[in-house]
């Protein structure tokens, strides 16, 4: 699953940046509600919203454009949430019939948002490669680019690993899988005093 899992992140980075352009609308080639299509439309949030982060931090942004941008990325922070909430709720039912007690013990983070982890360091990984790749800096810049991209490459067989282990866990009963809902409070009228004052201190 993991190595599945990473394969389609990268094809969705690769599919985003046949365009470069954070307003080209997704083309998930998988089928809707599959998993696949879940990893995939996780990931390409994730991508879109490393562009806005980057464009964000133009010095010479329009200050107009920059609100703008910080408000996409708030709502790109909701729904990266609610996919990952999504992403949990296939493996609440993939292991709904596991065996466990009181005593089985909780992971510290729950299988779809350790997926998270997963897809912003293969976007971490993509754009390393790229700055290796570059022509137009130095040598040095090249060499500390690519000691960075030994550890990024490390990192995702450790975290792959450890994912695998924790799904394998969650499967044979040793760990049990628990979720709660973020309950993000920014967007939420109800909740967000600047929202329900109307703005006001």
């Amino acid at each position: 699953m993991i190595s599945k899992a990473i394969s389609i992140f990268k094809q969705s980075i690769n599919d985003y940046h046949q365009s470069d352009c954070v307003n080209h609308p997704i083309q998930n080639p998988y089928s809707t509600g599959s998993l696949e299509a879940l990893l995939y439309h996780k990931n390409w949030i994730d991508a879109v919203q490393w562009h806005l982060e980057d464009i964000i931090r133009n010095p010479n942004i329009d200050p107009v454009e920059a609100l703008k941008i910080k408000r996409r990325i708030d709502v790109s922070n909701q729904e990266r949430t609610d996919m990952v909430e999504y992403l949990d709720s296939y493996f609440l039912d993939l292991y709904k019939d596991v065996k466990i007690d009181a005593d089985t013990p909780l992971n510290t983070e729950t299988p779809a948002w350790a997926f998270d982890r997963l897809s912003i360091l293969e976007l971490k990984t993509y754009h390393m490669e790229q700055e290796v790749k570059r022509t137009d800096v130095s040598a040095v810049h090249i060499q500390k680019c690519q000691e960075k991209l030994n550890v990024l490459l490390q990192q995702e067989i450790d975290l792959s690993t450890a994912i695998e282990q924790l799904l394998s866990d969650i499967a044979a009963g040793r760990k049990k899988m628990k979720v709660y809902k973020q309950m993000k409070m920014y967007n939420d009228p109800n909740l967000n005093p600047v929202l329900y004052n109307n703005g006001k201190n």
